[in-house]
């Protein structure tokens, strides 16, 4: 424990009693929000990324340690480990360091090298290596290796043939030569050169165009770039290289294997290196160098992804309304869906008011009986087919009657998904797929983090290159960030789905389902230690998901709190003591605690044997009951008297919404078919890294018009201050696109400045 302690203090510089402190935490199969939220005392205030972090470092190092020792033993049985290459494991930073000092050791089996070495061939390998003999001389001493056993396996049947063994023993030595490696490996990291050729199946067309002839350093190249070129390659578009530097790999090869006054036997073992070099090394160079890429530009798009995916799930819901789901279509009809306020499916029509039918007077007429009969108070319209047309349809609708409904248009990525899932299915047995659907367009305005968290989150549609990266690496990295967003709003344990209660800290989904199933057998639970009684929750379990879960209206006031029932004693004794307030007369939240200083806040944990922490969270708690994070967010608010791009205009100022943020664009929602793209140098006056500093998803923002192409239905939007001349508008060269079979709430867009196809 103390070396790892040690090692994690030299990479992290964190103090050890932290480090141990966290190490502890983990051990004990405490689950990263408890810690977080509720161990703050013994993290320094660590947060759920930064733990996160740390369990990956920590891991990682874990798993180093341990293949050091099987390694170390591993070579030991063979009598092989010297004091030097003791060391040299010890020592092994990474785990690809540590096995290429393995590799050397490694069975083998089928190589050319290994037959050789069945073969008796390895003394003369040995001879070839040192170089000391003459040309003659070496092949004089080849020919003591010639033998006919009447076995093809044994049999060496000339000197040039011993010799070309020899050269196999010694190509593989050099491939698996570890400081080698390690220098090769570490030189072109920087400069590998990566080149792309059109195969003889490339089709012209504007997806790949760019990268048709591409050559850039891998170490340059970002990470959508890459991505894209490694899809190319998989579709047989595009084949890949990497150019390495020869001369700087000579002189690292020559410094390891050509000897001090070598002999004109030193031609084999050219031949020899050279073999190594690029039979063996060099290519598995490549694959190491391209899968390291690979990694980086998987986490680079995952990170995107998941910023966007927090920025969503973190959308405030619209509380107490009665609301209408509006699924638009076309030839088959929008759909439409009732709920009221607590998300209670109440009634279902279809009705036809766009091409070809056009009923409008009859779907008018439909959606006037729905308002009246339930009071509907805002129609929610999904943004996908027909969706322009149907906002047309409801904004008429609601002048015409003079109502005062409201209308947003809301993101419907991945309700397909849900309407057809084994979920929607048991939720909504006796409903249409396309009704559910209409019903979770209504629910992402009531509750989105609720019903996003019943949908995979690559459906949702807000990520880049999501289909192209690890899928394992994507689903973990995803659902620890629901998962965080999920404990950091807390879940009303009386109206939660399973869906949601199992990303709560210590909940499996079995015994979310478990809860569920209680709750539906025995009514509503009244307190927090009733949830206790839930089949399969465990202690420990109970232990981490209690400061999670909330019981609006039940018998016990704290339990609407993140107030762990085990700290109700202590903090009604302080409302009692210090502010006089009496259990009987509490009401939440307390808008006028008075502002305790961190000397007070102190004392209180020392008269109530609380933690400082946990005491200062109390009163947070006691001010804003729940700490919902979403409270301190924008409400979605979209109108939009944009409906067709004939009537933009250069330089019109329009208000939109963000649907999606990728490494160099905003995706912003104005109220036309498709996004208008932000550039992340039309993002702000200053340089903009990162366009996630500027914008999140979900943001309500207002920008200009650059640029229309009529044609295509795009915009080139900015949102620079007007006190910064915008850039004059530009002319689209790009060809038309071939379609594309892709998700219809995507945006494909090669822009001039080659950041093409984000999905």
């Amino acid at each position: 424990m103390e070396k790892l302690i040690w090692i994690i203090r030299q990479k992290t510089w964190m103090e050890n009693w932290v480090i141990s402190n966290i190490i502890q935490l983990l051990d004990e199969w405490n689950t990263i929000p408890f810690i977080a939220r509720y161990r703050k005392e013994m993290t320094k205030g660590a947060t759920d990324e930064q733990l996160r972090d740390f369990f990956e470092l920590y891991s990682y190092t874990k798993n180093l340690e341990a293949r050091k020792e099987d390694i170390l033993r591993l070579i030991d049985e063979k009598g092989l480990l010297t004091p030097e290459l003791k060391q040299q494991i010890l020592e092994a930073e990474t785990l690809a360091r540590l096995e290429d000092l393995y590799r050397p050791f490694k069975e083998k089996k089928n190589t050319k090298a290994t037959i050789a070495k069945a073969k008796g061939l390895e003394p003369l390998a040995k001879i070839l290596a040192k170089a000391q003999l003459s040309k003659e001389e070496f092949e004089a001493e080849a020919e003591k290796y010639i033998k006919d056993t009447g076995d093809e396996k044994a049999s060496v049947k000339s000197v040039q043939e011993a010799i070309q063994w020899a050269k196999d023993i010694v190509a593989e030595e050099v491939s698996d030569h570890a400081d080698l490696r390690a220098k090769i490996k570490e030189f072109e990291e920087l400069n590998a050169i990566l080149f792309t050729k059109a195969t003889k199946t490339f089709e012209e067309n504007w997806v790949y165009k760019i990268y048709k002839e591409y050559q850039k350093k891998l170490s340059e190249i970002p990470s959508y770039a890459y991505l894209a070129v490694n899809r190319a390659e998989k579709e047989k578009q595009l084949s890949i290289k990497l150019q390495f530097s020869a001369e700087k790999i000579s002189e690292f090869s020559s410094h390891f294997f050509i000897p001090k006054n070598p002999n004109s036997s030193l031609e084999y073992l050219k031949e020899a290196i050279d073999d190594g070099l690029e039979r063996l090394l060099l290519p598995s160079i490549e694959r190491e160098l391209r899968a390291d890429k690979k990694r980086r530009s998987d986490e680079s798009a995952i990170k995107v992804f998941w910023d966007n995916l927090k920025n969503l799930l973190l959308t405030p819901p619209v509380k107490g309304l009665t609301v209408l789901g509006f699924d638009p279509a076309f030839r088959t009809g929008c759909k439409l869906a009732v709920v009221d306020q607590t998300g209670k499916f109440l009634a279902k029509e279809v009705i036809y008011p766009t091409e070809p039918q056009k009923k409008i007077a009859e779907a008018e007429k439909t959606l006037l009986e729905l308002v009246k009969k339930f009071w509907i108070q805002l129609i929610v319209i999904g943004n996908w087919t027909a969706s322009r047309e149907s906002e047309k349809v409801v904004a008429d609708f609601i002048k015409k009657n003079d109502l005062k409904t409201q209308y947003i248009i809301t993101s419907e990525a991945g309700a397909s998904v849900y309407s057809a899932s084994k979920l929607a299915q048991d939720e909504y047995p006796d409903l249409d797929v396309t009704i559910r659907g209409a019903i979770s367009i209504a629910h992402r305005v009531q509750d989105p983090l609720a019903e996003l968290t019943k949908i995979d989150p690559k459906a949702i549609g807000v990520g880049q290159y999501q289909h192209d990266v690890d899928q394992k690496f994507l689903k973990e990295k995803l659902e620890e960030k629901v998962e965080d967003v999920v404990n950091a709003v807390g879940v009303d344990v009386n109206t939660a789905s399973y869906t949601l209660l199992q990303y709560i800290a210590g909940l499996s989904t079995t015994v979310a389902k478990n809860l569920v199933a209680y709750r539906d057998e025995n009514w509503l639970f009244e307190d927090k230690k009733q949830i206790k009684k839930v089949k399969g929750l465990w202690p420990k379990a109970y232990e981490q998901a209690i400061w999670f879960l909330r019981i609006k209206w039940g018998k016990e006031i704290l339990d609407s709190t993140g107030i762990h029932p085990d700290n109700h004693k202590q903090t009604y004794a302080f409302l009692e003591e210090m502010l006089g307030i009496k259990k009987k007369n509490l009401t939440l939240p307390l808008q006028d605690l008075p502002q305790y200083s961190e000397n007070d806040i102190e004392n209180f944990a020392q008269k109530y044997e609380l933690w400082y922490e946990t005491m200062q969270d109390i009163l947070k708690e006691l001010q804003r009951p729940g700490l919902d994070p979403r409270e301190e967010i924008e409400a979605p608010c979209f109108k939009s008297d944009i409906l067709d791009i004939k009537d933009v205009e250069i330089w019109m100022r329009l208000q939109g919404v963000v649907r999606n943020v990728t490494d160099f664009w905003a995706f912003v929602d104005v109220g036309l078919h498709n996004d208008g793209l932000v550039h992340k140098s039309q993002l702000a006056n200053h340089f903009v890294q990162n366009p996630n500093d500027v914008v999140k998803v979900g943001q309500q923002v207002e920008v200009r018009v650059l640029d229309i192409d009529r044609e295509r239905e795009k915009l080139s939007l900015s949102m620079k201050d007007d006190s910064v001349q915008a850039n004059q508008p530009r002319k689209y060269s790009n060809p038309k696109p071939q379609k594309q079979k892709e998700a219809k709430n995507q945006t494909f867009w090669a822009s001039l400045s080659g950041n093409i196809n984000f999905s």
